[in-house]
């Protein structure tokens, strides 16, 4: 036995230290389960604990993943730079601008218009608050009124030629305002077939004569009626489009051609009648209450109709045809105030709607009364 140290290690080296230190190892290796929280509660007792191990387990050899390394397995690279939580991958596209709002509609009534407006209409602030939304034509169109009514009053006395002038007047207007009343502008076809359709029934009765009048306008009628449905087929509009052209062409037609009831009706029943309706007419248009406006109204046609039938002959009559002939008209003015009614239905079927509606009444009750 040599006294020079072990080979393989150096100066120093003690052999019985080293069983020693091996005798050692397992009584630690048993001690490290019961250390086990102090080691995850201490991270430097888990250092002291944790084994180095080196080459290849059993778990390398099974599996080829560890969960560590399925852990690390999806991390971005050092280098990964993650996108900001606001990206928008079309933030590069140009974007058009939202168009500024339009400003508020200004306080107030607005005019009044079938086709709309931007600020609310009178019948439409009347809705909103619980009043009627009807908009009578007021007194321009009610003095038109009565400056025609007066002009057929006064040429019935001079003979049926002159009475012809104001009635052409009427019909044409009694046409084009039926449409306009039901939105349809510009209906120049169905305005001018409903105004051709007078125009035919004036020719038939000056040929044959006021004892032929019924007759004549009702055939008249008939054949409108038949022409209209004809020009309806033909239209290559929807269904539902030319059910309502066919109903306002034939509307439009009839009372155009009834218009010329004032033709065939006496002279003086036409004068006593066409004065108690620009009468009327007139006082519906004061700012009275509706009752006491409509009250007032039949109150003065009356008088008027005693008063122009003390100079036609008619006498005390003239106050039942007058009244008569004033309801009637007084039904067309508010069918003329139908709801969002125009300025130009106010100048048109406001104007002429009276006069063709009473026509069958001066007819009638003039027939009954002379």
């Amino acid at each position: 036995m040599s006294n020079q140290p072990y080979e393989g290690y150096g100066e120093g080296y003690d052999p019985y230290a080293a069983q020693q230190q091996q005798a050692q190892q397992p009584q630690q290796a048993q001690a490290w389960p019961g250390h086990q929280q102090q080691a995850y509660d201490d991270p430097q007792a888990a250092q002291q604990y944790t084994q180095q191990w080196q080459g290849q387990t059993w778990d390398t050899q099974v599996h080829q993943t560890t969960p560590a390394a399925a852990d690390t397995a999806y991390l971005p690279p050092q280098n990964y730079q993650a996108p900001p939580q606001s990206y928008d991958p079309y933030a590069q596209a140009p974007r058009p601008e939202t168009p500024a709002p339009a400003p508020a509609p200004e306080e107030g009534y607005g005019p009044s218009t079938l086709s709309g407006n931007a600020r609310i209409t009178d019948a439409q602030r009347a809705r909103l608050e619980g009043r009627s939304p009807i908009i009578e034509p007021g007194m321009q169109p009610a003095g038109l009124t009565a400056f025609l009514a007066l002009l057929l009053s006064v040429t019935a006395q001079i003979g049926s030629y002159a009475l012809v002038v104001p009635l052409v007047v009427l019909q044409a207007v009694t046409a084009a305002g039926w449409f306009r009343l039901n939105g349809m502008w510009p209906a120049r076809q169905g305005i001018a077939l409903a105004f051709a359709g007078a125009l035919v029934a004036d020719v038939v009765l000056l040929a044959a004569g006021r004892e032929n009048g019924p007759a004549a306008i009702l055939g008249t009628l008939g054949v409108w009626v038949l022409l209209s449905l004809v020009m309806q087929l033909r239209s290559h509009a929807d269904p539902d489009t030319r059910i309502q052209s066919l109903m306002a062409t034939v509307a439009s037609a009839a009372l155009a051609i009834v218009a010329a009831g004032h033709l065939a009706a006496d002279p003086d029943a036409v004068t006593v009648g066409a004065a108690a309706i620009a009468v009327a007419i007139l006082a519906r248009a004061l700012p009275l209450p509706t009752v006491a406006s409509v009250v007032v109204s039949l109150l003065a046609a009356a008088g008027a109709g005693i008063a122009v039938g003390g100079m036609t002959g008619l006498g005390a009559k003239g106050a039942l045809l007058g009244a008569g002939a004033a309801v009637c008209a007084l039904i067309g003015h508010r069918v003329a105030s139908y709801d969002y009614p125009s300025r130009f239905v106010h100048f048109t079927a406001g104007v002429a709607l009276p006069l063709a509606v009473a026509a069958p009444a001066v007819y009638v009750l003039g027939r009954a009364l002379a």
